[in-house]
């Protein structure tokens, strides 16, 4: 654990919870010793796992189709109040958000649609538009921290290849201009603030063609905040050395 006056929050996607308990999850769970740890694309319903966790409050968001989705918070420190979803039970159904309501800020998870080849852009396109509404709604509150897979690479500095993925699901002109409105609405991409330049730092990567040995990567996991939270940030880090899932733990420290 950080010290007193510090926080720490981590996000992973775990791509599939089961499968990451055989392995390597507890060890990276404990590696990390987070405050308040974020996972996504659980992909379980209930009773399927029970974690032995001393010391954190569970917080689970299950996805009504097996197998599909989902979301868990694991947390040392209570909050006073906690709520799935939206309010959109399009969205609902699939357990993609999870908010903690903490004393002096909210905590929101998130595990953002993907739109399958563009298949599914109208679709991603209208939850974007209400989940930044959402977003709004607290911030209109308290500050917020929201975490998660985004799945988009915000500008060509988040994806090795932008050239070629032009036009592709997660790196289309239509989602990236939705994250822009999203950031313009009051929030802060904490770790491209922090590194304007850094090129080469990557949170997800294919299992094909070698990618990640080759860091062909894309960065879709994020920690968003609240622009008044900005300054009360110590550390936000993409812990790449960290394998399993094919998304890599992202890290934030807050004092």
């Amino acid at each position: 654990m950080v010290g007193s006056d510090l926080m720490k929050f981590v996000s992973w996607n775990v791509n599939g919870l089961r499968a990451r308990l055989k392995k390597d999850f507890m060890p990276t769970f404990q590696k990390l010793d987070a405050d308040v740890f974020a996972v996504q694309e659980i992909k379980m319903q209930t009773g399927e796992a029970i974690l032995e966790l001393d010391g954190y409050q569970q917080f689970w968001n299950y996805g009504e189709k097996k197998g599909y989705s989902g979301t868990a918070i694991f947390s040392r420190v209570e909050p006073k109040s906690f709520t799935c979803g939206i309010g959109i039970e399009e969205f609902d159904k699939e357990g993609r958000v999870i908010t903690l309501d903490f004393e002096n800020f909210f905590f929101v998870n998130v595990y953002v649609p993907n739109s399958h080849n563009l298949d599914w852009l109208e679709r991603r396109m209208n939850w974007e538009n209400i989940f930044r509404e959402y977003l709004r709604g607290l911030d209109a509150i308290k500050p917020v921290i929201i975490c998660g897979d985004f799945n988009v690479a915000h500008e060509p500095i988040d994806l090795k290849n932008p050239a070629s993925n032009h036009h592709n699901a997660g790196f289309s002109d239509e989602e990236r201009g939705k994250f822009t409105e999203l950031l313009n609405a009051g929030f802060v991409d904490i770790f491209r603030r922090r590194n304007p330049d850094l090129a080469g730092a990557y949170t997800w990567w294919s299992y094909l063609r070698k990618a990640r040995l080759n860091n062909a990567g894309w960065r879709i996991d994020y920690f968003l905040i609240s622009e008044r939270l900005a300054d009360k940030v110590v550390d936000a880090a993409i812990e790449s050395d960290i394998f399993g899932s094919d998304h890599c733990p992202i890290t934030l420290i807050t004092g």
